[in-house]
């Protein structure tokens, strides 16, 4: 009778006890973590922090000269309709897989955007992909089902009413009046970024000028107040939510988007909310982040939030349920650095260990060290209608304002962790020579140390730093271009 073979017993799983031993596991990580993208942007900087973290895209920003981003060499035309074909492209592009291979172990694969052929592609590769599913990440980017989620949470929404089949101007008017709302509205769709599907109505000539969006959608119909916008990314963790810091949006300046109401940056700096206002905003996206949980979601998402300033009231704006445009800048805070960047918290809920922290006293000390920190990002689209080559632009890398104004390169700089003033930024570049630019094209990146907004709009120094970066670009009519769109490569 042959005897049956003894099965090894499971190895335990190692536990971190606390942030110091957790800042001491990424350090030694051996396990290769990848973030996908058409940039490396949200997540520059991360490799600093987490051993074996590499940037996977399809723009190489640095030419070749950033020793942690990989870009495959053969790449021929394609037009993506989305940042989602970008990254399943890139994931079944045979020079990415014999890199990863190459490094060898079972990869885990972060990214902004994916979809459901993502995750196959995935399965398909042996890849882990430690992000929530697709179908659930889709459900909640729903403004509609955020409301709903946020209301029955208590986290909710500036008065509004949720309506479909609004075709005319008239069924718009008695819908806001029987629910309060007035006739200055905030109309808003389920989906989009940038302010695409965000329309100002307060007048019939308004609602002309955006009715074929809007007639045959479900639209969530907000009353417009008096407010102050802000951002906050946090993360559902085992042990709770975690809330990073507070921003401010930049939105809709035409030096930055065409788009009215887009998103065009962000500044963090300690007035970013009063003490009070915060305090309420991080119960809000508390209540939010335990509303997520009973939906089965774990690890990263942003919310904005609005403060009313004429009755002081604190509603949920937008959610995003994935890594966000702002993730740029909590990850370069002093908490950051004092602890470990927000995007640790996510990561550590996909790796193979168990681990202890505390949640309240973290928040507690993120809140004091966000009274002495200050930085700034401009997100550069092009503002123009017309389609042209790009034959020069702006190296990424660190620049310097000179006493007459001026802006000059200084150096390549692999992120824009090392800057010490206001005086000098640092440029990501998207789009090179060889590329177009386009109604909305996402040319670039500043991030500076600093406010780049005021009460009266953008400051001096930010108008500077855009005349600054636009003037190194140089293109050429293209004729017989493509037809293109913009795709969001940020948030």
């Amino acid at each position: 009778m042959t005897k049956k073979k003894e099965e090894a017993p499971e190895k335990p799983k190692q536990f971190l006890n606390g942030l110091p031993e957790i800042r001491a596991f990424f350090r030694t990580n051996t396990q290769p973590v990848y973030f996908f993208g058409a940039t490396a942007f949200n997540l520059l900087g991360i490799d600093r922090f987490v051993r074996n973290f590499n940037y996977v895209t399809y723009y190489d920003s640095w030419d070749g000269s950033h020793p942690r981003v990989f870009t495959p060499k053969n790449k021929p035309y394609v037009e993506f309709k989305s940042s989602e074909e970008i990254n399943n492209y890139l994931l079944r592009d045979p020079e990415v897989q014999k890199f990863i291979k190459s490094r060898g172990g079972k990869p885990k694969v972060a990214m902004v955007f994916f979809d459901e052929e993502t995750e196959e592609i995935c399965a398909e590769l042996g890849y882990e992909l430690i992000l929530p599913k697709d179908s659930l990440r889709r459900r909640l980017d729903s403004k509609i089902v955020t409301t709903e989620l946020g209301n029955a949470a208590g986290a909710p929404s500036v008065p509004n009413v949720l309506a479909d089949g609004i075709d005319s101007w008239d069924a718009l008017v008695a819908v806001a009046e029987e629910n309060g709302l007035g006739t200055d509205l905030v109309v808003q769709l389920p989906y989009g970024d940038s302010g695409k599907t965000t329309f100002f109505i307060k007048s019939e000539g308004d609602w002309d000028d955006h009715s074929e969006d809007i007639i045959g959608e479900q639209t969530k119909i907000m009353k417009r107040i008096n407010n102050q916008a802000a951002a906050v990314e946090a993360v559902l963790t085992r042990h709770g939510t975690v809330v990073g810091p507070f921003m401010t949006d930049l939105t809709g300046y035409p030096e930055l988007t065409p788009y009215e109401g887009g998103w065009c940056g962000n500044d963090v700096f300690p007035g970013a909310l009063s003490s009070e206002h915060r305090n309420r905003a991080v119960d809000l996206v508390q209540r939010f982040g335990e509303a997520l949980r009973e939906e089965g979601y774990v690890g990263f998402f942003e919310v904005d939030v609005l403060v009313d300033l004429d009755d002081g009231q604190v509603y949920l704006g937008e959610v995003n349920p994935r890594i966000s445009g702002a993730s740029s800048m909590t990850n370069v805070t002093a908490g950051a650095y004092a602890d470990i960047p927000l995007f640790l918290f996510h990561l550590l809920e996909y790796m193979d260990v168990d681990y202890t922290i505390d949640v309240a006293d973290i928040n507690e000390r993120w809140r004091e060290l966000a009274a002495v920190d200050s930085w700034s990002q401009l997100i550069m689209k092009e503002p123009g209608d017309e389609v042209e080559r790009i034959l020069a632009s702006p190296l990424t890398g660190t620049y310097r304002l000179q006493d007459d104004d001026s802006l000059t390169f200084a150096q390549v700089a692999h992120d824009w962790h090392e800057l010490n003033n206001e005086d000098e930024c640092f440029f990501l570049r998207v789009y090179g020579p060889g590329d177009y630019r386009f109604h909305g094209a996402d040319l670039g990146i500043l991030v500076t140390k600093g406010r780049m907004q005021n009460d009266e709009g953008l400051t001096k120094r930010a108008k500077i730093y855009i005349e600054g970066i636009r003037k190194m670009y140089v293109s050429e009519e293209a004729p017989g271009a493509p037809d293109l769109d913009q795709i969001s490569f940020v948030k």
